[in-house]
C-alpha cells in the first residue's frame, strides 16, 4: 500500500507532538532532532550511554533523553504518551565483525519499539531504510528484514518506510563515501583506490532529506493504519567516477591520483540506482539543492575544520 493520494490531500497541521527518536546523535538523526525540536515538538531521545552528543549539545537541554542500555524501553512508554516513533539508528556494518551488533540496531531495537508502540497506542512509526537491495550486504539485509516486520504491524498502526539514497552534507562521518572523498581531496592524499566507478548513484543534500521527513511527519497525522513506502532522492544520477572527479575539481586538487579499478566491485553491486520520486512529489517537494551547490557547501564546511 502506498500513501500518495492520502499524503497529497492531507491538511497542514503543525501542532506539537511527542516524538520518540532513535539515532538522534548521528548525522541524519541529529539534523531531524534539531529541526523537530525547533518546531516545538516534545522530543524523547533514545541513545546509548556511550553516545557522543556533540552534534546536539546545544539542544540537549530542550529534550528528554534516555540511555537505552540503562533504562528498559517499557518504562519509557509507561511514562510518556508517545505520538510517533522515528527510527534513525543505523549500524552500517563497516567495522562490525559480530552480526548480532548490526542486528541490534537495525532489527531488534526497532522491532522492540514497534511492538511497544502497538501496545501503547502510538499512531505512527517512521522507519529510515536504504534503497540498496537486501542482497548487497548484511546491512541492507537487516534493513530489509525489519521492513517485513513493519508491514506485519501495519494493520493497527500507520507504518511509513522511508528508503534513502546517498544523503550527504557538512559534518557527516568520515567513514561515509562522500565525506571520505572530500576529506581525501582536501588533504591532498597521494592516491585513492576506487572501483571502476561505472555505478550511477543519486546524491541528495541533507537539508532536502530533512524537509522531506518534515512533510511526511506532518502528513502522517491524517493517515490511517497501513503501510506507506517512500523513496528519497533527487531523481538524477551521476557515475561514481564523475562524482569523484567533480569533487576533485571543486576542491581544486591537482595532485591526488584517483585509482579507478584498484578495488573490485562487491558481490551483487547495484550498477544503476533508480529512485522513484513520484511519492515524495505528492508531498509538494520538488525543489532541491543541486549536486554542485551541495558539494560546494559541504566542501567549504569541511575545509573550515581542517
Amino acid at each position: 500500500m502506498h500513501g500518495e493520494s492520502s499524503f497529497a490531500s492531507s491538511a497542514t497541521d503543525n501542532r506539537p507532538r511527542t516524538i520518540l527518536i532513535t539515532g538522534g546523535t548521528g548525522f541524519l538523526g541529529s539534523s531531524l532532532l534539531r529541526y523537530l525540536t525547533e518546531a516545538g515538538n516534545n522530543i524523547i531521545l533514545l541513545k546509548r550511554s556511550s553516545s557522543n552528543t556533540f552534534r546536539i549539545a546545544d539542544v540537549l537541554h530542550l529534550i528528554t533523553s534516555y540511555d537505552i542500555d540503562r533504562v528498559p524501553p517499557e518504562k519509557i512508554f509507561s511514562h510518556h504518551s508517545i505520538d510517533l516513533i522515528l527510527h534513525c539508528a543505523t549500524n552500517y556494518g563497516r567495522e562490525c565483525r559480530d552480526p548480532r551488533t548490526l542486528l541490534e540496531a537495525n532489527l531488534f531495537l526497532p522491532l522492540t519499539l514497534l511492538e511497544l508502540g502497538s501496545r501503547h497506542g502510538v499512531q505512527c512509526f517512521i522507519n529510515t531504510d536504504t534503497i540498496l537491495d537486501k542482497r548487497v550486504s548484511a546491512y541492507s539485509l537487516s534493513k530489509g528484514q525489519f521492513k517485513e516486520w513493519l508491514k506485519l504491524h501495519s494493520s493497527g498502526m500507520t507504518c511509513v518506510n522511508v528508503a534513502l539514497e546517498h544523503f550527504y552534507g557538512p559534518g557527516d562521518d568520515r567513514s561515509k563515501f562522500v565525506t571520505f572523498i572530500i576529506r581525501s581531496m582536501l588533504e591532498n592524499v597521494a592516491r585513492i583506490p576506487l572501483t571502476l566507478g561505472e555505478q550511477s548513484r543519486d546524491f541528495i543534500y541533507i537539508d532536502d532529506v530533512v524537509e522531506i521527513f518534515s512533510r511526511i511527519i506532518t502528513a502522517s497525522r491524517n493517515l490511517g493504519s497501513g503501510y506507506y513506502s517512500y523513496e528519497v532522492g533527487t531523481g538524477e544520477t551521476i557515475r561514481i567516477m564523475d562524482f569523484v572527479e567533480s569533487v576533485k575539481r571543486i576542491v581544486g586538487n591537482c595532485s591526488t591520483i584517483t585509482d579507478f579499478g584498484a578495488i573490485p566491485y562487491r558481490e551483487h553491486e547495484v550498477m544503476a540506482s533508480v529512485v522513484d520520486t513520484s511519492a515524495i512529489s505528492t508531498l509538494g517537494w520538488n525543489n532541491y539543492v543541486s549536486l554542485e551547490q551541495g558539494l560546494g557547501r559541504t566542501i567549504d564546511a569541511e575545509r573550515s575544520i581542517l
